[in-house]
């Protein structure tokens, strides 16, 4: 009477073959990585050799209630959005370095440096203590670009351990440039802020740490995983570690080698009071 088919009528749908196997490893992935939603999930199983649509997984990723719960939009201030006027275009050109606090089992205060390319997204370093001076963050730093390579700038807030006339002088001797972003304008460094939320999201949030030698063995394996196994969503889904090696081979390694060590301009003699130059310089790297 309305001219619908027999055929369509008795139709049953038929479950998918292979579905359930599918099911099973998205709710493995879910399970691991209780912060990914089906967009990097898909992107996992597409890494790992799997061919399926995207919309395959998004249906099968809410029928089995994996979702996560949209977060509540922030209030910004009105005014200037941009991430400042300096955005990197190319490796080591800008790296941004910031504080993440957590606590210990015994409820002990644990620091948090992080340093992170803006351009690759690769993470330099990543190291905890109970307290860091700007003597520490020298520390961190040399270690950390002498085996990933200089920056020209060096993206930070106004933090005390950022501004130390120590830092600067340190740094300046080098040819780094310090570019503070404008106090209480987390916005302007939001290549930091973004991955110290997701380093708080799959890391410290999911761990417990008994004392800081754990915290930095936890953190140095996280580190690895994040650089070599995470397939980042603003990279194409590529892992930082892919889109450095793919910028390498087509525009060529464009890393900033040491730079050389010159005396502060100003200083007589080739040398300031207080102020490291020459071999001075050169040791606090051993």
């Amino acid at each position: 009477m309305i001219g619908i088919g027999r055929s369509s009528y008795v139709y049953r749908a038929q479950p998918r073959s292979g579905e359930a196997d599918l099911l099973t490893r998205l709710r493995t992935i879910a399970l691991k990585h209780p912060r990914y939603g089906y967009r990097r999930a898909w992107a996992v199983l597409r890494r790992s050799g799997e061919r399926v649509n995207r919309k395959r997984v998004l249906r099968l990723w809410r029928k089995s209630g994996f979702p996560l719960k949209r977060r509540r939009s922030r209030k910004r201030q009105y005014g200037q959005r941009a991430v400042g006027p300096l955005s990197a275009t190319h490796p080591r050109h800008v790296v941004t370095y910031d504080f993440v606090h957590d606590r210990s089992a015994d409820g002990r205060r644990l620091r948090i440096l992080t340093v992170v390319d803006e351009f690759t997204r690769e993470a330099l370093a990543i190291a905890v203590g109970r307290r860091m001076t700007a003597w520490d963050v020298i520390g961190i730093l040399a270690k950390a670009f002498r085996k990933w390579g200089w920056p020209e700038y060096l993206r930070s807030d106004n933090g005390p351990e950022f501004i130390a006339g120590a830092l600067r002088e340190w740094l300046e001797v080098r040819g780094v440039k310090t570019h503070y972003i404008a106090p209480a304008s987390p916005w302007q460094n939001a290549y930091g802020e973004s991955f110290n939320d997701k380093l708080r999201a799959e890391c410290l949030d999911l761990e417990v740490f008994e004392d800081v030698s754990e915290a930095q063995r936890r953190l140095d394996r996280w580190q690895r995983y994040y650089n070599l196994d995470r397939p980042h969503s603003s990279l194409k889904y590529q892992t930082p570690h892919e889109f450095s090696e793919e910028w390498k081979r087509s525009k060529g390694d464009l890393l900033f080698a040491r730079p050389r060590l010159a005396p502060l301009a100003g200083a007589e003699g080739g040398r300031k009071e207080g102020t490291m130059v020459g071999s001075e310089c050169e040791a606090d790297l051993e």
